[in-house]
C-alpha cells in the first residue's frame, strides 16, 4: 500500500493550500483516513480524520473551523483544505490510513491506530 501526499508549499499568513493524498495498492473506500503534522522541533500531532464513507469528520481544536477534510473514493484520494493559515500551521503534513474501516473513529488522534503512512508534504506559512 502506498500513500502519496502532495500539495504543500509556501504561503503567506491568511492564505490557503489544499493537500492531497492518493492511495494505491488497497481498496481506498475501505480505509479510514487522517492527516497528521509535525512542526519543527515538535512531536507529530493529529490534525483531521475522515471515516471511509465520508460521513464523519474529526478535527483538532487547533484547526477546527479553518481546515476541511474530504475524500473522493472514485479517485482514491483524501484532501485537506487549509484556509486562514498562520505560522503555527508550518509543519510537515502526513496522511495516514487505517485499514479497520469502522464507521466511527473514536481513537482518530492516536498515531498507532493507522497502518499506512505517506511520506509527508511540507507546508510553510510565513510573511
Amino acid at each position: 500500500v502506498q500513500l502519496q501526499a502532495f500539495g504543500g508549499g509556501f504561503v503567506q499568513p491568511g492564505g490557503s493550500l489544499r493537500l492531497s493524498c492518493t492511495v494505491s495498492g488497497r481498496t481506498f473506500s475501505n480505509l479510514n483516513m487522517a492527516w497528521f503534522r509535525r512542526a519543527p522541533g515538535k512531536e507529530r500531532v493529529s490534525v483531521a480524520a475522515i471515516n471511509w464513507t465520508g460521513r464523519y469528520a474529526y478535527y483538532s481544536d487547533a484547526v477546527r473551523g479553518r481546515f476541511t477534510i474530504s475524500r473522493d473514493n472514485a479517485k482514491n484520494t483524501v484532501y485537506l483544505q487549509m484556509d486562514s493559515l498562520n505560522p503555527e500551521d508550518t509543519a510537515v503534513y502526513y496522511c495516514a490510513a487505517d485499514k479497520n474501516g469502522y464507521s466511527t473513529m473514536p481513537a482518530w488522534t492516536v498515531a498507532r491506530e493507522y497502518d499506512y503512512w505517506g511520506q509527508g508534504t511540507e507546508v510553510t506559512v510565513s510573511s
